[in-house]
C-alpha cells in the first residue's frame, strides 16, 4: 500500500498516517469505492435523479418548497459516512430521554374517530383505516390518540392525503427523535426524511427482478432494530402509486407471539438475541477481514410500553443469533420464528396505496415494535412507486415478566 502523508500548518512536521487512516483516505477520495452501497460512492443532489421523478412526486414538492433544483434525491456526502463499524455503532449510542405519546391518549380515541368520517378495522386484529382526515390537520390530541391507536392495531392508513414533507418531518419530532440516517438518500433541505425510490435504488444498483424480488424492502423486515433505542413509530407517505400493485403487507408481532406454544413461549421469554445494521462497515482493527454490520442486544421478546403487551422482537435479515444457545439452536429457533411471522395470513395486513382521488397521496404509519413489513415489487417498476419515510425512535427495548400478552389482555381464547 502506499505511503499517505499529511501536512501540518504552521511548524508542525509532517506525520505518516496510520493502516487506518491510509484506509480511510482511499475510500473517501475514490470514486469507484462505496461504503455499504453503491448509490454513496457520488455525493449531494443527483440531476439525473430529477429527470425521472414521478409527476406527482414533483407536483407534491413544488407546492410545498422544496427546492429539487440541483437534483434530487439528495445522496450522502461520503465524507460523513462512518468507514469503520465502531464510529457507526457510537452514531445516537446515548439514551434518549423517550417519552410515548400513546400514554396521554385517551383510551376511547374520541377526539380522533369523532372527527372522522370512517374508521375501518381491515382485519380482526392488525390494521385500520381512518377516512376522511387530514393528518397535517391534527391537534395534538388527535396525534396522542393515533400513537394509541397504533400501538394497538399496529399500522393505521389514510389515503387522500395533501401532506407536505415539512409536516410529516414534524409529526415525525412529535412522537420521538427523528432519525437521520447516515447511508441513505434524503429530501433536499429535509434531514431525517428517507426517499423511498425503488426505481431510483434498481438504478443505482439494488439487483430487483422478477425472479429476484424478494430483496430489500421487498423481504419481510423490522426498521432499524441495531439502533441502541430502535424505531417506534415509522411514517410512509407514498405520493407516486401504481394503478395496480405496489402493496405493503405487515404482520403482527404480539399475534406471533400468541402463536407459540405456553412453553416455548416460557423458554423465550427473558432471552436476548443479536440484531444487526442493513448497512456495512469496516472493523479498524482488520480493515481486510470484509464487511462488518453494527450488532446490538436486545430482548427477543420485549414488552410495548403502552399497551403492556408481549410482542415477539425478530426477523429474517437483521437478527443474527439468540445469546446463549448454540449456532444451530439459535439458527433452527430463529427460522421458525420467522415462519410464524411470514406464513400466518390471519396476523397479517395487505394494504393497496390507491388514493381514492388522483393527485393526492396516502400515508401508512406502522409500529416497528410489533411488527414486521414486506412490500411486494409485482407491479415490476413499469409504473413509478415513490414515497417519503419518517422514523421516530423510541424507547430502549425491555422485557417486563409480569407482562401479558394480547389475547390474554383482551381476554380471547388462548388455544
Amino acid at each position: 500500500m502506499a505511503t499517505l502523508t499529511f501536512t501540518a500548518t504552521g511548524s508542525q512536521p509532517e506525520r505518516q498516517l496510520s493502516q487506518e487512516e491510509q484506509i480511510e483516505q482511499i475510500i473517501r477520495n475514490t470514486e469507484s469505492v462505496s461504503i455499504g452501497t453503491k448509490s454513496s460512492a457520488v455525493a449531494g443532489p443527483d440531476p439525473e435523479g430529477t429527470k425521472n421523478l414521478p409527476e406527482t412526486t414533483r407536483k407534491r414538492f413544488e407546492k410545498y418548497g422544496v427546492d429539487i433544483s440541483k437534483g434530487y434525491p439528495t445522496r450522502p456526502d461520503k465524507n460523513s459516512i462512518p468507514v469503520y463499524v465502531d464510529e457507526a455503532f457510537a452514531i445516537r449510542n446515548e439514551d434518549y430521554n423517550f417519552v410515548d405519546r400513546g400514554k396521554f391518549a385517551d383510551p376511547e380515541k374520541k377526539a380522533l374517530f369523532g372527527a372522522a368520517k370512517e374508521v375501518k378495522h381491515l382485519t380482526k386484529h392488525i390494521g385500520t383505516e381512518i377516512v376522511g382526515l387530514q393528518l397535517q390537520d391534527l391537534n395534538d390530541k388527535q396525534k396522542d390518540e393515533l400513537a394509541l391507536l397504533i400501538a394497538e392495531r399496529i399500522v393505521v392508513f389514510f389515503r387522500d392525503q395533501d401532506l407536505s414533507p415539512q409536516k410529516q418531518l414534524e409529526l415525525g419530532h412529535y412522537w420521538g427523535q427523528v432519525e437521520v440516517h447516515a447511508q441513505t438518500s434524503q429530501v433536499p433541505g429535509l434531514p431525517g426524511i428517507t426517499v423511498i425510490w425503488g426505481d431510483y435504488m434498481k438504478k443505482h444498483g439494488l439487483p430487483i427482478r422478477y425472479k429476484n424480488a424478494k430483496i430489500g424492502t421487498n423481504q419481510w423486515h423490522t426498521d432499524l432494530v441495531h439502533e441502541h433505542q430502535p424505531a417506534g413509530i415509522t411514517h410512509l407517505h407514498n405520493d407516486a402509486i401504481p394503478d395496480v400493485g405496489g402493496d405493503t403487507q405487515w404482520s403482527s408481532g404480539y399475534a406471533a407471539y400468541d402463536k407459540l406454544s405456553p412453553a416455548l413461549q416460557k423458554f423465550l421469554d427473558g432471552k436476548k438475541a443479536v440484531y444487526v445494521s442493513a448497512h456495512s462497515y469496516l472493523d479498524r482493527n482488520d480493515p481486510f477481514s470484509g464487511p462488518k454490520k453494527i450488532e446490538r442486544i436486545h430482548p427477543l421478546v420485549r414488552t410495548h410500553p403502552v399497551t403492556g403487551w408481549k410482542s415477539l422482537f425478530i426477523n429474517k435479515p437483521m437478527t443474527k443469533r439468540i445469546v446463549g444457545l448454540e449456532p444451530a439452536e439459535s439458527d433452527l429457533i430463529l427460522d421458525y420464528l420467522c415462519k410464524v411471522f411470514e406464513s400466518n395470513l390471519d396476523i397479517q395486513v395487505r394494504f393497496n396505496w390507491k388514493p381514492s382521488k388522483p393527485g393526492l397521496g396516502t400515508s401508512a404509519l406502522w409500529d416497528n415494535r410489533v411488527s414486521q413489513h414486506s412490500s411486494v415489487w409485482d407491479h415490476e417498476g413499469k409504473e413509478p412507486r415513490h414515497g417519503t419515510r419518517v422514523t421516530s425512535l423510541a424507547e430502549i427495548p425491555f422485557f417486563d415478566p409480569n407482562s401479558s400478552s394480547q389475547r390474554e389482555a383482551l381476554g380471547l381464547s388462548l388455544d
